[in-house]
């Protein structure tokens, strides 16, 4: 029972702890450098894209391993057109209306052709990665347009002032983002202590003492980070934007019936068409979603990069793909969870950010990315082989 319990502890948290061993890896060969302050920071705003896009690739991941080649594409295409609306001085909310709106139009177009007239989904976002990279070559006329409105980038994470300000003023030290992180962290745990006490009045748990443990050293980690953060700017305007999506994306997929559907249709879709949800509407919710994704992920790389270019967006789908398998996604649909999106793309980021340090040749960063890819979905294709 003990060997096999042991052997349950380490499939669940597989790859919590491969992130945890890659961060004491780098943590070594960089001498500590890459969880310096500023890194953790550059950490967060460099990889902003994969937090956003990734949440939404989990919907279509779950509705039976489809995913969307186009989002990248999609994003270059948006931000093009926001960084041209605001360089002929249309007011910036305008503009981060149309990106948000393009983003969402092009999601439903293409789910439309996959949902209700059946072209593959692959197909489908194939062609839209073709389609809206060129679009957004058209509008930029094959030109970097610069984005120079300074509330927009503090705002979205790009400007010298992108960080919540320090109510307490204190020179080398933020203390808004210490207590931030602490505030967070003591609802966490508050949150896990009120559902074991929920479970237990229920009979469905006998001792939520596992889970408490776990909320625990998350709290901890949580103040950790916080701390850290403090000791650089403070918090980055760009995670408040993260945050939101992943709380917003986390409780659409436990808490409400289109969650539920999502997950049913990767179960197994005739059975849950047959027992009366429309699953063209749910196909029709995931893209439509990983569009409107698209469109927040553009707004916040035209912020980071202070411009819109041709070239914007080129992997993103792929990184987004990995951060969703890596972080536990079923290839075959059905299974994922947000929080194993977080794991993922921290563990892209950091690997990135740890190479990078160390400097290594962005061709085999790449190779690296691969294999991390290769063995999280290859441990997927196994456990569901031994369940058989």
């Amino acid at each position: 029972m003990k060997a096999s319990s042991i052997g349950a502890f380490f499939k669940k948290y597989t790859m919590v702890l491969a992130l945890v061993a890659v961060a004491i890896l780098f943590s070594v060969t960089t001498n500590g450098k890459v969880l310096y302050p500023q890194n953790l920071n550059n950490l967060i705003s460099q990889n902003g894209y994969v937090f956003t896009l990734a949440a939404g690739m989990l919907l279509c991941i779950l509705t039976g391993g489809n995913i969307d080649l186009a989002c990248g594409s999609v994003v270059c295409f948006a931000g093009a057109i926001g960084a041209v609306m605001m360089s002929n001085g249309i007011n910036m909310w305008l503009a981060v209306i149309a990106m948000l709106l393009v983003g969402l139009a092009v999601g439903a177009f293409q789910r439309y052709w996959s949902a209700w007239v059946r072209i593959p989904p692959f197909i489908t976002t194939l062609a839209g990665m073709y389609a809206f990279r060129g679009l957004a070559n058209v509008v930029l006329q094959g030109y970097a347009v610069p984005v120079e409105n300074v509330a927009f980038l503090n705002i979205f994470g790009g400007g010298a002032d992108c960080y919540i300000p320090d109510f307490f003023h204190n020179a080398n030290f933020n203390m808004t983002c210490l207590v931030a992180a602490v505030i967070v962290a003591v609802i966490a745990v508050l949150m896990t202590v009120r559902k074991v006490a929920v479970q237990k009045k229920m009979g469905i748990i006998k001792s939520g003492t596992a889970d408490l443990i776990k909320s625990v050293i998350i709290a901890a980690v949580i103040i950790w980070f916080g701390w850290k953060l403090a000791n650089y700017k403070g918090i980055p305007s760009v995670l408040i934007w993260i945050a939101a999506v992943l709380l917003i994306y986390n409780y659409i997929t436990t808490k409400t019936a289109v969650g539920r559907h999502l997950y049913a249709v990767g179960g197994n879709e005739k059975a849950t068409r047959l027992s009366g949800v429309n699953t063209n509407k749910v196909f029709f919710f995931a893209y439509a979603n990983m569009g409107l994704l698209s469109g927040l992920a553009a707004i916040l790389t035209i912020a980071r990069l202070s411009s819109s270019q041709p070239t914007y967006g080129q992997g993103y789908e792929m990184d987004a793909i990995a951060a969703c398998f890596i972080g536990g996604a079923s290839a075959y649909g059905g299974i994922g969870k947000i929080s194993g999106v977080i794991i993922g793309a921290t563990l892209m980021g950091l690997i990135n950010q740890g190479m990078s340090i160390m400097g290594m040749d962005s061709n085999y960063q790449k190779v690296i990315k691969g294999l991390v890819l290769l063995l999280a979905v290859m441990f997927d294709v196994l456990s569901k082989r031994e369940k058989k």
